[in-house]
Protein backbone atom coordinates (compact mmCIF):
# COMPACT_ATOMS: atom_id res chain seq x y z
CA UNK A 1 0.00 0.00 0.00
CA UNK A 2 1.44 3.40 -0.86
CA UNK A 3 0.08 6.95 -0.98
CA UNK A 4 0.08 9.05 -4.20
CA UNK A 5 -0.99 12.60 -4.63
CA UNK A 6 -2.44 13.46 -7.70
CA UNK A 7 -1.53 16.72 -9.55
CA UNK A 8 -4.67 17.78 -10.80
CA UNK A 9 -6.24 17.19 -7.24
CA UNK A 10 -6.08 20.39 -5.67
CA UNK A 11 -8.38 22.12 -8.34
CA UNK A 12 -10.78 19.18 -7.91
CA UNK A 13 -11.09 18.83 -4.66
CA UNK A 14 -7.86 18.27 -2.81
CA UNK A 15 -7.85 14.32 -2.39
CA UNK A 16 -5.10 12.63 -1.11
CA UNK A 17 -5.43 8.90 -1.81
CA UNK A 18 -4.29 5.43 -0.89
CA UNK A 19 -3.85 3.39 -3.72
CA UNK A 20 -3.21 -0.90 -3.81
CA UNK A 21 -2.03 -2.84 -6.33
CA UNK A 22 -3.79 -6.06 -7.72
CA UNK A 23 -2.55 -7.97 -10.11
CA UNK A 24 0.32 -7.99 -12.49
CA UNK A 25 -0.52 -4.98 -14.50
CA UNK A 26 -1.33 -2.74 -11.76
CA UNK A 27 1.21 -0.40 -11.20
CA UNK A 28 2.07 -0.33 -14.82
CA UNK A 29 2.59 3.52 -15.80
CA UNK A 30 1.89 5.04 -19.57
CA UNK A 31 0.14 8.18 -20.85
CA UNK A 32 -3.49 6.16 -20.23
CA UNK A 33 -3.01 5.30 -17.13
CA UNK A 34 -2.44 8.77 -15.72
CA UNK A 35 -5.09 10.45 -17.74
CA UNK A 36 -7.64 8.06 -16.55
CA UNK A 37 -6.58 8.53 -13.21
CA UNK A 38 -6.98 12.76 -13.62
CA UNK A 39 -10.37 12.22 -14.62
CA UNK A 40 -10.98 10.86 -11.63
CA UNK A 41 -11.36 14.39 -9.64
CA UNK A 42 -13.25 15.76 -12.63
CA UNK A 43 -16.62 13.07 -12.45
CA UNK A 44 -16.55 12.89 -8.55
CA UNK A 45 -17.06 16.80 -8.64
CA UNK A 46 -19.93 16.37 -10.96
CA UNK A 47 -21.41 13.70 -9.59
CA UNK A 48 -21.15 15.34 -5.83
CA UNK A 49 -23.02 18.20 -7.58
CA UNK A 50 -25.57 16.22 -9.73
CA UNK A 51 -26.52 14.39 -5.97
CA UNK A 52 -27.36 17.77 -4.82
CA UNK A 53 -30.55 17.19 -6.82
CA UNK A 54 -31.41 13.46 -5.97
CA UNK A 55 -35.53 12.85 -5.70
CA UNK A 56 -36.21 17.02 -6.08
CA UNK A 57 -37.86 16.31 -9.33
CA UNK A 58 -36.10 18.42 -11.59
CA UNK A 59 -34.89 16.77 -14.69
CA UNK A 60 -32.53 19.88 -15.65
CA UNK A 61 -31.04 21.15 -12.71
CA UNK A 62 -28.90 18.23 -11.49
CA UNK A 63 -27.17 17.46 -15.30
CA UNK A 64 -27.13 21.23 -15.76
CA UNK A 65 -24.74 21.21 -12.10
CA UNK A 66 -22.68 18.52 -13.18
CA UNK A 67 -21.76 19.93 -16.53
CA UNK A 68 -20.78 23.15 -14.92
CA UNK A 69 -18.41 21.31 -12.82
CA UNK A 70 -16.84 19.59 -15.33
CA UNK A 71 -16.59 22.76 -17.57
CA UNK A 72 -14.75 24.05 -14.72
CA UNK A 73 -12.54 21.22 -14.09
CA UNK A 74 -11.62 20.00 -17.21
CA UNK A 75 -9.16 22.23 -18.20
CA UNK A 76 -6.52 21.14 -15.46
CA UNK A 77 -6.63 17.70 -17.23
CA UNK A 78 -3.43 16.92 -19.53
CA UNK A 79 -5.46 16.83 -22.76
CA UNK A 80 -6.13 19.23 -25.78
CA UNK A 81 -9.67 17.39 -26.48
CA UNK A 82 -12.46 19.08 -28.65
CA UNK A 83 -16.07 17.97 -26.90
CA UNK A 84 -17.49 15.21 -29.38
CA UNK A 85 -19.94 13.71 -27.31
CA UNK A 86 -22.07 15.30 -24.58
CA UNK A 87 -22.14 18.90 -25.66
CA UNK A 88 -24.93 20.58 -24.08
CA UNK A 89 -25.27 23.59 -26.22
CA UNK A 90 -24.44 26.08 -23.75
CA UNK A 91 -20.84 25.29 -21.19
CA UNK A 92 -19.91 22.35 -22.76
CA UNK A 93 -20.28 22.93 -27.35
CA UNK A 94 -20.22 20.20 -29.42
CA UNK A 95 -16.97 21.18 -31.25
CA UNK A 96 -15.49 23.10 -27.90
CA UNK A 97 -11.31 22.78 -27.68
CA UNK A 98 -11.46 21.78 -23.48
CA UNK A 99 -8.39 21.34 -22.04
CA UNK A 100 -4.90 22.39 -22.21
CA UNK A 101 -3.13 23.49 -24.79
CA UNK A 102 0.11 21.77 -25.87
CA UNK A 103 -1.34 18.31 -24.73
CA UNK A 104 -1.97 15.25 -26.87
CA UNK A 105 -5.27 16.11 -29.40
CA UNK A 106 -8.09 13.77 -28.45
CA UNK A 107 -11.77 13.91 -28.46
CA UNK A 108 -13.87 13.84 -25.31
CA UNK A 109 -17.21 12.24 -24.65
CA UNK A 110 -19.37 13.32 -21.49
CA UNK A 111 -22.29 11.98 -20.42
CA UNK A 112 -23.81 13.91 -17.27
CA UNK A 113 -26.10 12.01 -15.59
CA UNK A 114 -26.54 9.29 -18.50
CA UNK A 115 -29.58 10.75 -20.76
CA UNK A 116 -32.89 12.12 -18.80
CA UNK A 117 -31.22 12.79 -15.25
CA UNK A 118 -32.92 9.56 -13.38
CA UNK A 119 -31.91 11.14 -10.13
CA UNK A 120 -34.35 13.89 -10.47
CA UNK A 121 -36.62 10.49 -9.48
CA UNK A 122 -33.54 9.03 -7.44
CA UNK A 123 -33.35 5.62 -8.98
CA UNK A 124 -30.68 3.25 -9.70
CA UNK A 125 -28.19 3.68 -12.45
CA UNK A 126 -27.53 7.56 -13.03
CA UNK A 127 -23.74 8.45 -13.42
CA UNK A 128 -20.99 10.75 -14.82
CA UNK A 129 -18.93 9.65 -17.53
CA UNK A 130 -16.02 11.21 -19.20
CA UNK A 131 -14.43 9.04 -22.69
CA UNK A 132 -11.20 10.38 -24.27
CA UNK A 133 -9.90 8.61 -27.27
CA UNK A 134 -7.84 9.87 -29.92
CA UNK A 135 -8.68 12.85 -32.10
CA UNK A 136 -11.15 11.38 -34.64
CA UNK A 137 -11.89 8.20 -32.98
CA UNK A 138 -15.00 9.03 -31.28
CA UNK A 139 -18.36 8.35 -33.49
CA UNK A 140 -20.70 11.42 -33.84
CA UNK A 141 -24.33 10.72 -34.07
CA UNK A 142 -26.46 13.33 -35.10
CA UNK A 143 -27.74 14.99 -32.14
CA UNK A 144 -31.11 14.39 -30.76
CA UNK A 145 -31.13 11.16 -32.03
CA UNK A 146 -31.95 7.19 -30.59
CA UNK A 147 -29.84 4.49 -30.77
CA UNK A 148 -30.94 0.47 -30.58
CA UNK A 149 -27.95 -0.90 -28.83
CA UNK A 150 -26.66 -4.84 -27.84
CA UNK A 151 -24.19 -4.91 -25.59
CA UNK A 152 -22.58 -7.83 -23.76
CA UNK A 153 -19.17 -8.80 -22.17
CA UNK A 154 -15.85 -10.47 -23.27
CA UNK A 155 -17.43 -13.87 -23.16
CA UNK A 156 -20.23 -13.16 -25.44
CA UNK A 157 -18.63 -10.34 -27.87
CA UNK A 158 -18.26 -13.13 -30.61
CA UNK A 159 -21.67 -15.15 -30.56
CA UNK A 160 -24.43 -12.17 -30.69
CA UNK A 161 -25.85 -10.62 -33.44
CA UNK A 162 -27.73 -7.15 -33.10
CA UNK A 163 -29.85 -8.43 -36.41
CA UNK A 164 -30.54 -12.09 -35.07
CA UNK A 165 -33.87 -12.37 -33.34
CA UNK A 166 -33.47 -12.07 -29.48
CA UNK A 167 -34.38 -15.35 -28.77
CA UNK A 168 -31.24 -16.52 -30.42
CA UNK A 169 -28.90 -14.27 -28.86
CA UNK A 170 -30.23 -15.33 -25.43
CA UNK A 171 -29.25 -19.39 -26.23
CA UNK A 172 -25.89 -17.99 -27.77
CA UNK A 173 -25.39 -15.93 -24.55
CA UNK A 174 -26.45 -19.25 -22.69
CA UNK A 175 -24.63 -21.28 -24.52
CA UNK A 176 -21.23 -19.15 -24.24
CA UNK A 177 -21.44 -19.03 -21.02
CA UNK A 178 -22.71 -22.46 -19.81
CA UNK A 179 -25.57 -21.67 -18.34
CA UNK A 180 -29.23 -22.33 -19.66
CA UNK A 181 -31.65 -19.70 -21.02
CA UNK A 182 -33.20 -18.97 -18.14
CA UNK A 183 -30.41 -17.99 -15.87
CA UNK A 184 -29.25 -15.32 -18.38
CA UNK A 185 -30.59 -11.60 -17.09
CA UNK A 186 -31.12 -9.25 -19.93
CA UNK A 187 -30.89 -5.36 -18.67
CA UNK A 188 -33.52 -3.35 -20.22
CA UNK A 189 -34.47 0.71 -20.15
CA UNK A 190 -37.65 0.59 -18.42
CA UNK A 191 -39.36 2.58 -21.02
CA UNK A 192 -42.96 1.94 -22.72
CA UNK A 193 -41.08 1.28 -26.13
CA UNK A 194 -39.64 -1.59 -24.76
CA UNK A 195 -43.00 -3.69 -23.62
CA UNK A 196 -42.91 -5.85 -27.26
CA UNK A 197 -38.81 -6.05 -26.02
CA UNK A 198 -39.43 -7.52 -22.57
CA UNK A 199 -42.47 -9.26 -23.53
CA UNK A 200 -39.29 -11.31 -26.29
CA UNK A 201 -37.13 -12.03 -23.69
CA UNK A 202 -39.45 -13.28 -21.33
CA UNK A 203 -41.19 -15.35 -23.69
CA UNK A 204 -37.58 -17.12 -24.41
CA UNK A 205 -37.22 -17.54 -20.90
CA UNK A 206 -34.80 -15.17 -20.19
CA UNK A 207 -34.80 -12.74 -16.89
CA UNK A 208 -35.65 -8.74 -17.64
CA UNK A 209 -34.06 -6.40 -15.34
CA UNK A 210 -35.47 -3.52 -16.19
CA UNK A 211 -32.83 -0.35 -15.37
CA UNK A 212 -34.65 2.79 -14.76
CA UNK A 213 -31.76 4.90 -15.15
CA UNK A 214 -29.22 5.34 -17.44
CA UNK A 215 -27.84 2.71 -20.50
CA UNK A 216 -24.27 3.28 -19.87
CA UNK A 217 -23.94 1.53 -16.09
CA UNK A 218 -26.42 -0.79 -18.06
CA UNK A 219 -23.43 -1.50 -20.54
CA UNK A 220 -20.89 -1.70 -17.89
CA UNK A 221 -22.81 -4.14 -15.63
CA UNK A 222 -23.05 -6.69 -18.58
CA UNK A 223 -19.04 -6.41 -19.04
CA UNK A 224 -17.86 -6.84 -15.73
CA UNK A 225 -17.82 -10.58 -13.96
CA UNK A 226 -19.07 -9.29 -10.49
CA UNK A 227 -22.44 -8.32 -12.15
CA UNK A 228 -25.40 -10.38 -12.77
CA UNK A 229 -26.44 -8.54 -15.71
CA UNK A 230 -25.24 -10.74 -18.64
CA UNK A 231 -26.57 -8.32 -21.80
CA UNK A 232 -27.84 -5.01 -22.55
CA UNK A 233 -30.85 -4.56 -25.07
CA UNK A 234 -33.32 -1.17 -26.27
CA UNK A 235 -33.06 1.87 -27.48
CA UNK A 236 -31.78 4.65 -26.09
CA UNK A 237 -29.36 7.80 -26.67
CA UNK A 238 -27.20 7.96 -29.28
CA UNK A 239 -24.39 9.93 -27.91
CA UNK A 240 -24.65 7.45 -24.77
CA UNK A 241 -23.89 4.50 -26.92
CA UNK A 242 -20.82 6.24 -27.94
CA UNK A 243 -19.63 6.50 -23.99
CA UNK A 244 -20.41 3.08 -23.23
CA UNK A 245 -18.87 1.70 -26.44
CA UNK A 246 -15.63 3.05 -24.97
CA UNK A 247 -15.96 1.75 -22.43
CA UNK A 248 -16.46 -1.37 -23.59
CA UNK A 249 -14.02 -0.98 -25.61
CA UNK A 250 -11.60 -0.67 -22.42
CA UNK A 251 -13.36 -3.86 -21.02
CA UNK A 252 -13.03 -6.56 -24.37
CA UNK A 253 -16.48 -6.06 -24.33
CA UNK A 254 -18.64 -5.76 -27.25
CA UNK A 255 -21.57 -3.02 -28.62
CA UNK A 256 -23.72 -3.27 -31.16
CA UNK A 257 -25.96 -1.08 -32.51
CA UNK A 258 -28.08 0.96 -35.22
CA UNK A 259 -29.13 4.39 -35.29
CA UNK A 260 -33.17 4.47 -35.30
CA UNK A 261 -34.82 7.21 -37.91
CA UNK A 262 -37.60 9.83 -36.52
CA UNK A 263 -38.39 11.27 -39.38
CA UNK A 264 -38.29 11.12 -43.55
CA UNK A 265 -35.91 14.34 -43.42
CA UNK A 266 -33.17 12.52 -40.79
CA UNK A 267 -32.46 10.33 -43.95
CA UNK A 268 -30.79 12.85 -45.45
CA UNK A 269 -28.27 13.75 -42.70
CA UNK A 270 -25.65 11.39 -44.54
CA UNK A 271 -26.14 8.94 -41.54
CA UNK A 272 -27.04 5.12 -42.69
CA UNK A 273 -29.51 4.15 -40.08
CA UNK A 274 -30.30 0.67 -41.25
CA UNK A 275 -26.51 0.34 -40.80
CA UNK A 276 -25.14 -2.17 -37.76
CA UNK A 277 -22.22 -0.02 -36.38
CA UNK A 278 -19.98 -2.41 -33.57
CA UNK A 279 -17.43 -1.12 -30.97
CA UNK A 280 -14.69 -0.60 -33.55
CA UNK A 281 -16.90 1.86 -35.79
CA UNK A 282 -18.09 3.87 -32.54
CA UNK A 283 -14.94 3.94 -31.00
CA UNK A 284 -12.24 3.64 -33.50
CA UNK A 285 -8.55 4.94 -31.59
CA UNK A 286 -6.94 2.43 -29.57
CA UNK A 287 -5.38 4.21 -26.95
CA UNK A 288 -8.87 4.86 -24.66
CA UNK A 289 -9.59 6.20 -21.40
CA UNK A 290 -13.25 6.52 -19.71
CA UNK A 291 -13.63 7.03 -15.91
CA UNK A 292 -17.36 7.15 -14.19
CA UNK A 293 -18.66 8.02 -10.92
CA UNK A 294 -22.09 6.83 -9.78
CA UNK A 295 -24.68 9.66 -8.90
CA UNK A 296 -26.57 6.61 -7.73
CA UNK A 297 -26.39 2.74 -7.13
CA UNK A 298 -25.93 0.67 -9.64
CA UNK A 299 -24.89 -3.33 -10.21
CA UNK A 300 -21.26 -2.32 -10.36
CA UNK A 301 -20.90 0.93 -8.27
CA UNK A 302 -22.26 2.41 -5.22
CA UNK A 303 -24.24 5.23 -5.03
CA UNK A 304 -23.24 8.65 -3.10
CA UNK A 305 -23.36 7.98 0.52
CA UNK A 306 -23.70 11.15 2.85
CA UNK A 307 -22.26 10.80 6.27
CA UNK A 308 -21.25 12.85 9.22
CA UNK A 309 -19.30 15.32 7.90
CA UNK A 310 -18.52 13.61 4.85
CA UNK A 311 -19.68 11.83 1.95
CA UNK A 312 -18.61 8.69 -0.13
CA UNK A 313 -18.10 8.31 -3.88
CA UNK A 314 -17.26 5.26 -6.19
CA UNK A 315 -16.02 5.65 -9.24
CA UNK A 316 -14.84 3.29 -12.11
CA UNK A 317 -11.31 3.79 -14.20
CA UNK A 318 -10.97 2.20 -17.45
CA UNK A 319 -7.97 1.99 -19.82
CA UNK A 320 -7.33 0.47 -22.92
CA UNK A 321 -3.81 0.09 -23.30
CA UNK A 322 -2.21 -1.20 -21.09
CA UNK A 323 -5.74 -2.79 -20.14
CA UNK A 324 -6.12 -1.85 -16.29
CA UNK A 325 -10.09 -1.44 -14.13
CA UNK A 326 -9.77 -0.11 -11.40
CA UNK A 327 -12.27 0.89 -8.87
CA UNK A 328 -11.69 3.62 -6.78
CA UNK A 329 -13.57 4.75 -3.43
CA UNK A 330 -13.10 7.90 -2.15
CA UNK A 331 -14.19 10.13 1.08
CA UNK A 332 -15.01 13.50 0.67
CA UNK A 333 -14.93 16.18 3.91
CA UNK A 334 -17.28 19.03 4.02
CA UNK A 335 -15.11 21.98 3.32
CA UNK A 336 -12.44 23.16 5.86
CA UNK A 337 -11.45 19.72 6.35
CA UNK A 338 -9.17 17.78 5.17
CA UNK A 339 -10.05 15.40 1.84
CA UNK A 340 -8.80 11.51 1.19
CA UNK A 341 -9.69 8.67 -0.67
CA UNK A 342 -9.58 5.41 -0.28
CA UNK A 343 -8.70 3.50 -3.86
CA UNK A 344 -9.44 -0.56 -4.48
CA UNK A 345 -7.96 -1.83 -7.54
CA UNK A 346 -9.91 -4.29 -9.50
Amino acid sequence: MRTTDWGTAGKAGGARAKVGNVGSSAGTGGPDHTLALELVPVTEAAALAAGRWVGRGDENSGKAAAVDVIHKLIPSVSIRGAVVIGGDGQLLRDGEEVGEAGSPACDVGISAGDGALSVARDVPNALVAIAVAERGALYDPPPAHSMEKLAVGPDCADVVDIDRPVAQNLRAVATAKGVGVPDVVVAVLNRPWHRELVYQIRDAGARVHLVEGGEVAGAIAAARPESPVDMLLGTGGAAEGVVAAAALSCLGGSLQARLRCKAREDEETGHDFGEVLHTRDLVRGESISFCATAVTGSEVLRGIQHHGGHSTTESIVLCSKPRIVRIVRSEHRQAGRRERGEHRFA
